[in-house]
């Protein structure tokens, strides 16, 4: 995270191997210790949003950082150089329909 942030995501940016799946990095606050930590994860641009997605790769629950976020809503994403404010919220089913072909195919 720290060289992504160095470099304004030219290092860290991609998945090795998929150029086509980007990263972001996401903050996000504990939801029960407050600490502010960082996330990097794959997303894809829906509009003027941002979306990603709270897998542990196949696991039943969902990852510390969904939780955070559901907690602590009121955050910022760097996407490349570029920081930005954001309001987490959760897909509706509508959204998650249309949004996940996208990430399977990535």
């Amino acid at each position: 995270m720290a060289r992504y942030r160095r470099t304004g995501g030219k290092s860290g940016g991609h998945l090795p191997g998929w150029p086509e799946a980007r990263i972001l990095l996401i903050d996000h606050k504990g939801a029960k210790s407050g600490t502010n930590r960082t996330s990097p994860l794959m997303y894809h641009e829906d509009g003027d949003a941002f979306a990603v997605v709270a897998s542990k790769a196949g696991q039943p629950t969902n990852p510390g950082w969904f939780y955070n976020l559901k907690a602590n809503p009121d955050s910022a994403i760097q996407i490349g150089s570029l920081v930005r404010e954001i309001r987490a919220r959760v897909a509706t089913d509508q959204e998650r329909d249309r949004l996940w072909p996208k990430f399977v195919a990535s």
